[in-house]
């Protein structure tokens, strides 16, 4: 009971923080943290008791991407948030260098409270602005995820031909893109259509493990998903490794290149 009591407390305390200004606020209770825009939404959550654990469903499956590069050389990041994926990233993918772009700095401040790492040769969080980063050409990642929100939702500039373009051309040959998108987003169906000019039909769309948002997994080149069961196989010796319920992803990941050019599925939304 005290502790459903500190948990109230916490929470009204965070009601009476938030602003709806956009700037980043934490709701800190026992059992974990969450870093919010406003009082409608949860950009990030953290177990107390695991702090590299990822709670939320969505980032468990933008994670699928090791089932078509299970040990890249270099990750980029846009949007750091509480850190969910980089903390993963960081400390399951030990021959990984991982780079995280926030365009927020009051975002980067709450580094500490969520136990993200200090940059080191490996791990590198930077303040830009992610549509930016991927046009230089200093380092061609093997995986860029893209996770980037306002308190309003996706920047715009993260929808476009030109930033997907740029996410091309900066990826290494056999590179593989991810974008997180939230599933009330009207605007999915024109997102679809501008990867589908970059990447042609290399890429796939699902609801993630919880059903709350959508994960695009794009890959460089024409090349086809190895079949169901090699990627399942797949599955199987990463889950060694990696705690995470890849053989239900690799479903998703294959269902998902069908969903990719339903264009009655995707009709629905802008309805």
């Amino acid at each position: 009971m005290n502790s459903q009591r500190a948990s109230l407390r916490e929470y009204l305390r965070f009601l009476a923080t938030v602003t709806n200004d956009g700037k980043p606020v934490v709701l800190e209770t026992e059992q974990a943290l969450s870093l919010h825009f406003d009082i409608h939404a949860t950009q990030s959550l953290m177990s107390v008791r695991d702090p590299n654990k990822l709670v939320l469903g969505y980032t468990r499956t933008m994670m699928s991407f090791l089932l078509l590069q299970p040990t890249p050389s270099r990750i980029s990041m846009i949007g750091l948030g509480g850190g969910s994926l980089a903390k993963y990233c960081y400390h399951h993918l030990p021959s990984a260098k991982v780079v995280a772009i926030e365009i927020d700095p009051a975002v980067i401040a709450l580094r500490d409270k969520f136990q993200i790492p200090q940059d080191d040769d490996r791990f590198e969080v930077i303040c830009a602005d992610g549509a930016e980063y991927v046009k230089g050409q200093d380092a061609r990642p093997d995986v860029i995820l893209v996770d980037g929100f306002l308190a309003h939702g996706m920047p715009a500039q993260l929808g476009t031909i030109a930033f997907y373009s740029a996410c091309h051309a900066r990826l290494a040959d056999d590179g593989v893109l991810v974008a997180n998108f939230l599933e009330n987003d009207r605007d999915i169906p024109f997102y679809l259509e501008e990867i589908r000019s970059v990447f042609g039909d290399s890429f796939s769309v699902s609801l993630t493990e919880d059903s709350c948002n959508y994960t695009l997994i794009a890959w460089k080149g024409t090349w086809e998903l190895p079949s169901l069961d090699t990627l399942v196989t797949r599955a199987r010796q990463l889950e060694t490794s990696h705690p995470l319920n890849l053989r239900s992803a690799a479903s998703r990941l294959k269902r998902g290149r069908h969903l990719a050019s339903d264009h009655t599925y995707w009709q629905r939304l802008t309805r």
